[in-house]
Order: structure tokens, then sequence, then C-alpha cells
């Protein structure tokens, strides 16, 4: 199991948002790298990046301020938000990123999930965030009619090993994630999930852990203090 510590990046400084709202934002740092380089000193392992500007107009906005964190920090890093190119997966992928993250066009354009997952393999990843059970698009914006279990096992059987699983209306709550979803997940899909969203203490990790989950994002829970990082690391490695 892996834990990704989160850092979202909204007009150029790193930010939560109460369930993926751009309106209802809580700024924690004016420069995103002072949150890479506070993470990295504190024991993350792995850093997730999500160009949420990117993700709500539809193309990469803070690619500038990603490749700073890039330079500087010796973590591996996962991006998304705004990738709904192949240029832009390539782009991120040659520049250094060890892994990018598809959303919106994972519902939209099976042929450029196909053709990536083709050439990049388990680089690759796709982040299904639900809603009420079913898949949302467009930075969270737009509800589909299709039922994210149901995504997952077609993007499974389009050849996706991992998926990222947010339940929206826990994003940035505090109130633990949704683990009957997850659990269900696991056992009808054979695919790796991250969980995200809501993750709030030492016990959701533990019982993320014991239901099977590959990875955990953290994000709101380790900037408000709620979860210290090297007590979760430690739960995370028994």
């Amino acid at each position: 199991m892996i834990l990704y510590t989160a850092i979202d990046i909204k007009g150029g400084k790193c930010v939560r948002l109460i369930k993926g709202d751009a309106k209802d934002e809580k700024v924690y740092f004016n420069t995103p790298i002072e949150a890479a380089r506070l993470w990295e000193n504190k024991g993350s392992t792995y850093l997730h990046i999500v160009d949420l500007d990117g993700a709500f107009e539809g193309s990469p906005k803070n690619q500038e301020i990603i490749m700073e964190i890039l330079r500087e920090s010796k973590l591996p890093i996962q991006v998304g938000g705004g990738i709904r190119s192949y240029d832009t997966f390539s782009d991120y992928l040659t520049a250094g990123v060890a892994r990018v993250i598809i959303g919106t066009k994972a519902l939209q354009d099976k042929a450029l999930l196909a053709r990536s997952i083709k050439d990049f393999g388990n680089r690759v990843l796709v982040s299904v965030d639900a809603r009420g059970g079913y898949a949302t698009s467009e930075g969270w914006i737009k509800n589909s009619t299709i039922k994210a279990i149901d995504l997952i096992k077609e993007l499974a059987q389009l050849g996706v090993e991992e998926v990222i699983y947010t339940d929206i209306n826990r994003d940035g709550m505090l109130m633990g994630p949704n683990f009957k979803e997850l659990e269900e997940i696991k056992k009808m899909v054979d695919i790796k999930v991250v969980a995200s969203g809501g993750v709030a203490s030492l016990e959701d990790i533990t019982r993320l852990k014991d239901i099977g989950a590959d990875g955990v994002i953290i994000g709101k829970a380790l900037y408000e203090g709620k979860i210290d990082l090297m007590k979760a690391n430690e739960v995370i490695s028994c």
C-alpha cells in the first residue's frame, strides 16, 4: 500500500477544496513548492499533484509549477488535471513525471485511453470521481449516467491496471472514505484501487489497508494536522 501526499494547485497556490467546489477553497501555501518541501522533509514517499485549473479548464495551466517541483523534489510524482491529449501524456512522462492521471477523457475518448495504455502501460492510471455512485467529468462538474463500478469494470477490460476512486461528497470533509463502495470495487473487479477523499484518521488508513486498497491519497487531514505523516507511514508499513 502506498501513501500519496496530495498537492492541489489552483491559481498558482497550494489549496484544498470542499467537495471539489472551486468557490470553496482554503489556501495552505502561496507556492506549492513549499508544500512539496514540507512533505518530503516529513517523510513522504510519493507526491500526488493535481492541476485544478487544468481540470476545470480542460488543459494544463500550472505546468511550470509542477516542473519546478519535479526538478527540486527527489520523490516520484504523479500528476492529474487537464490531461486530455496524447501529447500532454507524453510531455509529462518525458519530463520525468512517474505517472499521469486521466479522468474526463477516460469517459469521453476510449481510443486515446487505449493508445496511452499501449504506449505507456502502468504509468497511466485513471481517476474515477463519483458523486452518488455515478462517474463525473470536467473537474467533477458534469455528472454522467454511468455508474462508477461499471466504468471501472470497463476500464479493467481495456487494460487499465490501476484507478483512483474518489467519493466527491466526502472529499475535503474529513468524514472518512466511502468504505462500502471501495470494498465492493475490490470484490468485483480485478484492478488496483487507490482510495481518495475523506481520509481523516490513522484508523481510516488501517481500515483501507484491511479491505485491500492498494494506495491512499491524503490531503486535508495532513494540512490540518489531523494525521501525522510519520505515524501514517508506520501504519502503511506494518
